[in-house]
């Protein structure tokens, strides 16, 4: 109930201070004979009070009414009662500086400014008595007041639009995070998996014919196995760095396990970053994973050179192509993977089939050197 008579958002800092002063306020005009009477007094108040109830409520034109009819009665009853009363102008100096216009509040103090001088001058005819000066500070006070509140009612606003913005970069973080191990399980476990599906393949056919050897391949398994797991633990966890060697090498292994023959062009290579590096590696991973499971190759190529800065790497396959027009998962990711460290990755079919992919990645900011494989 008490959320439709005062806004909730001010009910922690405002309402008592505000209970108390309007209580206050009453207590001292309905308690002091004025010209009006007792039932003047009194539809004064409800006056003040409408006033008080829609500066609560409203930001704009309405707000600004309100201010002004409301200081308007301060003063009435500031000549009339006591100079005493113009304390309670704190009440709308507050209200105005909630205001959404700079104008608005600029009227609202030149309101309070003019509500003292006509107090001072009707009570005495003289702006400089002494018997005034006390509230000399009440003045100041109320007409920096607007200002002030202005200036915390905009920096809670911005406080505001910064922890929505920090809300949305949080679900934008996590949901980079989730892309991230997607992409990591898909390049690294995905290749893993191949290898065991196709070495089970394999067992099976041996298990009857050649035990010695099957048995070797389940040992493979098992080992293969365990590096999965390795993996999954890697991918939720932090991509670990993964160099070009280290790759090259791993890409060796793996095409010679699967009987598909890789040849290796060995050429200067420059040196790049650790995130870099990381990138080319997963993105290398990814395209020998797709040669593996989809184009049915016995010859890969892998080529490093450099060409007017730029720094590219070729794995050509001799497979059946893309017969396939999809952008798969593993195409995307090699080229979101490039992409973040400015790189580029196309991927096209040979007219002599198989498939060509190149990851380009710009080197002129960075030092030439040699890189062993």
């Amino acid at each position: 109930m008490i959320n439709k008579l005062y806004p909730r958002d001010q009910i922690r800092n405002y309402l008592l201070i505000d209970v108390i002063s309007i209580v206050f306020f009453c207590y001292i005009v309905l308690r002091s004979g004025t010209i009006f009477g007792f039932w003047g007094n009194l539809f004064l108040l409800l006056v003040f009070l409408v006033s008080f109830y829609i500066g609560l409520w409203y930001k704009d034109w309405r707000l600004l009414a309100a201010v002004l009819l409301g200081l308007s009665i301060i003063t009435l009853f500031g000549v009339l009662v006591s100079p005493s009363i113009l304390l309670f102008g704190f009440i709308f100096a507050d209200l105005i500086g909630r205001s959404k216009s700079k104008v608005h509040i600029m009227i609202g103090i030149m309101a309070i400014a003019a509500m003292f001088l006509i107090v001072y001058w009707k009570g005495t005819g003289n702006l400089f008595k002494q018997d005034y000066w006390i509230l000399l500070p009440i003045l100041i006070l109320q007409l920096t007041f607007p200002i002030l509140i202005y200036i915390k009612e905009k920096a809670k606003g911005l406080q505001g639009e910064l922890d929505a913005a920090n809300i949305q970069i949080e679900k934008y973080i996590q949901q980079e995070e989730r892309q991230r191990i997607a992409r990591d399980l898909h390049d690294t476990l995905g290749q893993t998996l191949t290898m065991i599906k196709l070495k089970s393949e394999l067992t099976s056919r041996l298990i009857n014919n050649d035990s010695t050897r099957a048995k070797q391949e389940l040992e493979d398994i098992l080992m293969m196995t365990r590096r999965a797991l390795n993996q999954v633990r890697e991918a939720v966890s932090e991509m670990k760095f993964i160099s070009l060697e280290s790759e090259i090498e791993n890409s060796q292994k793996l095409m010679e396990a699967i009987g598909i023959e890789l040849e290796i062009a060995k050429k200067e290579l420059p040196l790049l970053p650790s995130v870099a590096q990381t990138m080319i590696a997963l993105s290398i991973r990814e395209a020998m994973t797709n040669i593996i499971k989809h184009s049915k190759a016995s010859q890969c190529t892998l080529k490093f050179e450099i060409i007017d800065n730029m720094f590219n790497i070729q794995i050509i396959d001799n497979g059946i192509g893309l017969k396939r027009k999809e952008i798969g998962n593993g195409i995307q990711s090699m080229k979101e993977r490039m992409s973040a460290v400015q790189g580029t990755a196309m991927i096209k079919g040979l007219s002599s089939g198989g498939t060509n992919v190149t990851l380009s990645l710009p080197i002129f900011q960075m030092e030439r050197g040699n890189l062993a494989l």
